[in-house]
């Protein structure tokens, strides 16, 4: 039986936007609607985020090498980051049209057969969208979650307009909701792509884990390190679905090598279990050393920064700079 890859999951991103893009473009073209030439722009910026998704995500599936050390993980975050541009690129071009649109009101045409084709492509992203956030889940992926959330923006904009221009079925005298509805899609369509572009951001940066899992991390240590031993110099990062984890342990000076080798294999078993596909690196220290804490110059989290006690007593660290 075939292993299931996330691959997949970008192959129907990419399918569903096809189809949308068919019945959207299809909608404007027989209403001459710019709100619904806003949602087909969208559609068509849809397709490139799956291509540049399912792009990303095979070239994060290689295995890590001798010049990638630590994997292919961050071209994921490429992947979202151009995602999040393409989107604000669309939204200028659709407020641009609503622009247009203020200043030459148009009537519009067959509008109810437009609107149901909408809401056709809607329900189709809508279940594909579903079905990518559960593999999002499933394989941690920012790619395929991006792309879902993406969908689902779509979704919500789409259902809004919708009912926006059905209004001017009753009363076509409104038509100049037609260009309000488009500025506010826009306008929406901007913090959906600011929101993708600040977490690619964050990605390429190296930012820590968020502090629910570093609360796991702490707890699988005092697990089985308990009160005699602590640990500083906490450092995390995610790259792709992969987290990375290293941190100094500080533990009594008499412990055996053994017996020190056998706690990190525990503490690092628990955070496995915890935190699927993380790797783990632990720096064991002596105790009673005073060198034992000059890891804190490494930055990271410690013990107590984290709601557990740190029982012995650092020295201070020096004041380098000479003031």
């Amino acid at each position: 039986m075939q292993k299931a890859s996330p691959k997949r999951y970008a192959v129907y991103s990419i399918g569903a936007s096809i189809v949308t893009l068919v019945l959207k473009f299809g909608a404007w073209g027989m209403t001459g609607s710019v709100g619904l030439l806003s949602d087909a722009t969208e559609s068509l910026v849809n397709l490139t985020a799956g291509v540049l998704a399912l792009t990303a995500i095979t070239i994060a599936l290689r295995p890590a090498d001798a010049d990638h050390a630590y994997g292919h993980g961050k071209a994921e975050y490429f992947s979202s980051g151009i995602e999040g541009s393409l989107i604000i690129v669309a939204a200028f071009g659709i407020g641009y049209a609503a622009v247009d649109r203020f200043l030459s009101p148009q009537d519009l045409r067959h509008l109810g057969p437009g609107l149901v084709l909408a809401l056709v492509s809607s329900a189709v992203n809508f279940l594909v969208a579903r079905i990518m956030l559960r593999a999002a889940d499933r394989f941690d992926s920012i790619t395929l979650e991006a792309d879902a959330r993406h969908l689902l923006t779509d979704v919500w904009t789409s259902v809004g307009m919708v009912a926006g221009l059905a209004v001017i079925i009753v009363m076509p005298q409104w038509k100049i909701l037609d260009p309000i509805i488009a500025v506010i899609m826009a306008v929406n369509i901007v913090f959906t792509g600011i929101g993708l572009l600040k977490r690619s951001v964050g990605g390429l940066m190296d930012d820590a884990l968020p502090e629910e899992e570093l609360k796991l991390i702490a707890n699988a240590i005092h697990s089985y390190a308990g009160t005699e031993s602590s640990f500083h110099g906490l450092r995390t990062r995610k790259s792709g679905p992969k987290r990375f984890i290293d941190f100094h342990l500080v533990v009594p000076g008499s412990m055996t090598v053994h017996d020190s080798h056998e706690l990190c294999e525990l503490i690092e078993e628990l955070i496995h279990s915890k935190l699927p596909r993380a790797e783990v690196t632990i720096h064991v220290e002596p105790l009673e050393c005073d060198t034992s804490y000059d890891g804190r110059d490494v930055g990271g989290a410690c013990a107590a920064s984290l709601g557990g006690e740190c029982p012995m007593m650092s020295p201070p660290l020096t004041d380098k700079s000479g003031e």
